[in-house]
């Protein structure tokens, strides 16, 4: 009888792995937003790892969350390190590659609490209204443990609400700074108007003081 169930366990044991195997061997997990803003602003906030605390999902997790900023302060060699609790984990992300108000590649290192590397792209491209479409997205491979967890819940799952959270918090920031923008610029020229106009009438006010006759001197008389 025991060696019934063993066996039985045997094949159904064989039949998991077999079920697990036949998973895909990669993923890839993308979401995309459209941002009413010039495309410095969104590509800028993603460039610079130091103004990831303002927009990343995983900053509000652990707000305990260490990080050291190491390499280029932006752009392609820039090194983000982080350490966190169980939300947020341990890792390392490093920008290899950006093209100007294009794309902006980053490679992905899992250290905790299981190792992982994959490829983290943004993209910006340009709408016919005059936005930007800014998509973000992660692909990579996975491991025995990965297809075996993707039974439950895949990478999709786990983290596209993630993905969508950030791009909606880099929405938000990116439209606000471009309103301000605007709001900056427009005082800036209406102040410069203003001055050009006094400077105007300061300058017509003088020309008129030249162009005023003069009334002639009253030759003086002598008393005997």
């Amino acid at each position: 009888m025991l060696k019934k169930i063993s066996l039985a366990l045997l094949v159904a044991l064989i039949g998991v792995g077999a079920v697990v195997a036949s998973r895909p061997s990669t993923f890839r997990v993308e979401r995309s937003i459209t941002i009413a803003a010039p495309v410095d602003l969104p590509f800028g906030i993603v460039n610079d790892f130091h103004q990831w605390k303002f927009w990343s999902p995983w900053a509000g997790k652990d707000p305990k969350m260490q990080t050291t900023f190491d390499g280029s302060y932006a752009g392609p060699g820039a090194i983000y390190t982080w350490s966190g609790n169980d939300q947020v984990g341990k890792g390392r992300m490093t920008i290899v590659d950006a093209k100007l108000y294009e794309s902006i590649q980053i490679q992905l290192e899992f250290l905790e609490p299981w190792a992982a590397t994959n490829t983290t792209l943004f993209t910006f491209k340009p709408t016919p209204d005059g936005s930007i479409t800014v998509s973000w997205a992660m692909e990579g491979n996975n491991t025995f443990l990965g297809k075996a967890m993707s039974l439950v819940m895949d990478m999709d799952g786990m983290i596209g609400k993630d993905f969508e959270q950030g791009l909606a918090t880099i929405k938000s920031l990116t439209e606000k700074e471009a309103k301000n923008r605007l709001e900056r610029e427009a005082l800036l020229k209406a102040r410069a108007e203003a001055e050009a106009a006094q400077a105007a009438q300061g300058a017509q006010a003088a020309q008129g003081a030249q162009a005023a006759p003069t009334a002639p001197a009253q030759a003086g008389t002598t008393t005997p």
